[in-house]
């Protein structure tokens, strides 16, 4: 085993990258497929999909925290309280992701009534959230596992066991939701049950290459001590991280909200405009999440001048391979839109809005690679009162104005979003100048001159 890997931001960047390009592939191939039982069925998958990413980011509160707290405690040398707090992560994700299951098993359809579905769609929503929030807790389960396994600095490792889950989860769809192999077909419960099955897979992987790559063993007595010290410096960071992106998210609810009234047009093709543009930015939040363990490890060691150099030298590849992947999409932005539907008012609709993606992305790469370097860097408090500025008092009542006022549709939609991305990122760009976040380190500067943390900072 190698306990003092050299990190650098390209070996922590393509893996990560292509880790979250396989989550992304779920979720287009459910799009996909299920678009062949019909567009109702997408428009109630991506309904109810806004509600599992709202539980995942509550569970980001301790498992956001914890991938910071780790990587300032390996860059300082500590490793074995690393170690501990590594198990604590997994246990206090359990046991939130057993409660959100238990929410959901109770409150589905309220949550779908609520979102103004009707008839089929509605039924369709309830049926997938009922199934997948339900099982919430192996999401929780991987994303504590992961996030330790790629702060430890072995992203390609976790990417394999992605890579494994996109293949199970495929195969499932397909048999589940047309029923092959003499198999009833389930439609989108088969593609709720793949979800499960797959997620379930995955959990037991990670939790077996967790244990081969911690170099201190993790003990059965370490998942069950709650440390004061270690949890309060998990919240600390995690606590304001899920605000923002539960803050965010629940904005993009708002948003869908709005275009529930606009009919199943647009809500078809903002699902087929957002998987597609899933993609333009995989590139930023992989860099953003490589760029966090570096400056964690970074900070943790003291190396504070190195960590402020590192997110410039980030942010000029994060806008420069957005723009050109932005602009590749756009080109081939029709036949990409063929692969999801034959319906030409939701195609041109949904092509309309990849063009507009040059103006969200770019503001976008900034916010996906700022923020995650703030946090790391101890400094996460400072993202969220500005996202309640830029998010909730800026961007909601502007969407509502292009939207319901000027009567621009789903372009409406899409402005507002990014005119709340462009401010964010320019605020969190002088933060990040200003030099203000190097006084919020977790780890002191007596543990952080310990022999070794530099190096292992990498």
């Amino acid at each position: 085993m190698v306990t003092n890997r050299e990190l650098g931001l390209f070996r922590l960047t393509w893996p990560i990258l292509l880790e979250n390009l396989l989550f992304m592939l779920m979720s287009s191939a459910d799009t996909l497929m299920l678009s062949g039982v019909s567009d109702e069925a997408v428009s109630a998958v991506g309904v109810a999909s806004q509600f599992i990413f709202i539980a995942v980011l509550i569970i980001g509160v301790i498992n956001n925290g914890a991938d910071v707290v780790v990587s300032q405690y390996l860059g300082s040398g500590r490793r074995v309280e690393a170690s501990k707090i590594a198990a604590l992560t997994v246990t206090m994700n359990l046991l939130a992701g057993i409660a959100l299951s238990l929410l959901f098993v109770a409150l589905t359809e309220p949550l779908m009534r609520a979102m103004n579905l009707e008839g089929k769609t509605l039924d369709m929503a309830v049926s997938y959230l009922h199934i997948v929030g339900g099982w919430i807790f192996f999401q929780a389960v991987i994303n504590a596992l992961s996030g330790i396994i790629r702060t430890y600095g072995y992203p390609k490792e976790a990417m394999f066991v992605s890579l494994g889950m996109n293949v199970v989860h495929i195969v499932l769809n397909y048999v589940l939701i047309f029923g092959a192999a003499g198999l009833p077909a389930l439609g989108v419960d088969g593609a709720a049950l793949s979800t499960v099955i797959s997620r379930g897979t995955a959990a037991v992987v990670f939790f077996w290459m967790m244990y081969r790559i911690v170099d201190v063993r993790i003990g059965l007595k370490d998942y069950v001590t709650f440390v004061k010290e270690y949890m309060e410096k998990i919240f600390k960071i995690g606590i304001p991280t899920a605000l923002e992106q539960v803050l965010y998210h629940a904005c993009q609810s708002v948003f869908l909200y709005y275009a529930t009234f606009l009919g199943e047009t647009a809500l078809a093709s903002r699902q087929y405009a957002m998987n597609i543009s899933s993609y333009v930015f995989l590139f930023s939040v992989a860099c953003g999440t490589g760029t966090a363990i570096l400056v964690g490890r970074l900070v943790g060691a003291g190396r504070k001048e190195d960590a402020y150099r590192r997110v410039w030298a980030s942010a000029r590849w994060c806008l420069l391979i957005t723009v050109a992947i932005d602009l590749v999409v756009i080109f081939f932005r029709h036949p990409l839109v063929g692969l999801f539907t034959d319906d030409p008012a939701i195609g041109k609709l949904t092509a309309q809005m990849m063009t507009l993606s040059i103006v969200l992305e770019t503001g976008r790469s900034l916010n996906l690679l700022l923020v995650p370097a703030l946090r790391a860097s101890g400094d996460a408090k400072y993202p969220v009162y500005w996202g309640v500025v830029s998010m909730v008092c800026m961007s909601l009542p502007l969407g509502y104005l292009f939207v319901f006022v000027l009567d621009m549709g789903l372009a409406g939609v899409w402005l507002a979003i990014a005119a709340d991305e462009w401010t964010r990122g320019i605020i969190m760009f002088f933060r990040w100048r200003s030099r203000a976040w190097e006084n919020k380190a977790l780890v002191g500067a007596a543990a952080a001159s310990r022999p070794g943390a530099a190096a292992e900072a990498g």
